[in-house]
């Protein structure tokens, strides 16, 4: 993203209005910023945003130009530090970071280096770059930015608005509208499947299905199903360097963190929340609502709204106790 020269207050309050988030504040509404940053090192032409109480001593140092932050940290603020209150600081500042940055959007030129099979179809104002392939059996939807060195297809969907950022293969899958994938992604691969003894391959003939708006990380994984579809549904992110196996299925709003590996055949609920460096075993049914520990072996179902942790993974509470009483040996 490219930044952007100057942004106002008043562009600043319509923002968080247009996203249901009430602010108080006595800034003039002409009243600039050139930039966001962080707590200890923004200066007076920034703006800047706090919500960890650890940080108090960094929040009364701060030489920010404002603040976004809430009634109980507002007296630490420095005097020269314009409060814009909010109740919740840090959705405001993901809206907000987002405002000082133009977003990246097509151009709608197709490099001469680029490589389109004679099969496959390209909708209006799609941008491919240099040494971008798009093999047989493809249809690339309006306003899609392909950056050099990817390769789609054979037999790939892309939405509208979806970015694929560089270096990234994309094959028998069906991506929908406003995704981003960042660079190194493979996407619709053979799955890990064979027969243990003979080492015979497992042909996958499936795919792999993303829904709108999800964000898939660097060098992420997705392997293509056997027979049907894996699965992502809409709203979810997916960190870099994550494994998902064939046939897995996704329920919407998952957030999953940096080196998770999910086995195939696992079915994930909706608004599910994974740490970093969990494994999860195949063929699972892991409920809605549940929050899984950095660092688990999850090897069991689980159920709605659990919170585990700990391998093998239990309820948190239950691994807690076993860790105080294990260091007490």
């Amino acid at each position: 993203m490219k930044s952007i020269s100057k942004v106002s207050f008043k562009e600043i309050k319509t923002k968080l209005l247009n996203n249901n988030i009430e602010i108080k504040s006595d800034i003039d509404e002409d009243e600039y910023f050139l930039s966001f940053n962080s707590i200890n090192n923004a200066t007076q032409n920034q703006i800047t945003f706090f919500s960890d109480k650890s940080n108090i001593n960094l929040l009364k140092n701060t030489k920010a130009k404002a603040c976004i932050i809430n009634n109980e940290f507002l007296k630490f603020l420095p005097d020269k530090t314009m409060p814009i209150i909010v109740k919740d600081t840090y959705k405001a500042f993901a809206i907000l970071s987002n405002l000082f940055s133009k977003s990246i959007k097509s151009n709608g030129s197709i490099s001469s280096l680029s490589s389109v099979d004679s099969n496959s179809i390209i909708e209006g104002n799609v941008q491919l770059d240099q040494f971008v392939i798009i093999r047989e059996n493809c249809k690339i939807c309006e306003n899609v930015v392909i950056e050099p060195n990817c390769v789609i297809g054979p037999n790939v969907t892309i939405g509208p608005n979806t970015i694929i950022k560089a270096n990234s293969h994309l094959l028998e899958c069906n991506l929908g509208s406003n995704c981003i994938i960042k660079s190194g992604a493979i996407i619709g691969g053979t799955g890990f499947g064979f027969d243990p003894k003979s080492k015979d391959r497992i042909n996958h003939i499936g795919n792999v299905i993303i829904k709108d708006n999800c964000n898939i990380g660097s060098n992420t994984t997705i392997d293509r199903a056997v027979f049907d579809s894996t699965i992502i549904s809409k709203n979810s992110f997916i960190d870099n360097l994550v494994q998902i196996a064939h046939n897995v299925i996704i329920g919407e709003e998952a957030i999953i963190a940096a080196q998770t590996g999910i086995a195939g055949s696992t079915k994930i609920g909706k608004n599910v929340l994974i740490g970093g460096q969990v494994g999860i075993s195949g063929h699972l049914t892991i409920g809605d609502n549940v929050k899984i520990a950095a660092k688990s072996g999850v090897t069991k179902n689980i159920s709605d709204n659990s919170i585990i942790a700990g391998f093998p993974a239990v309820d948190i509470k239950k691994w807690k106790l076993s860790n105080i009483k294990l260091s007490k040996l």
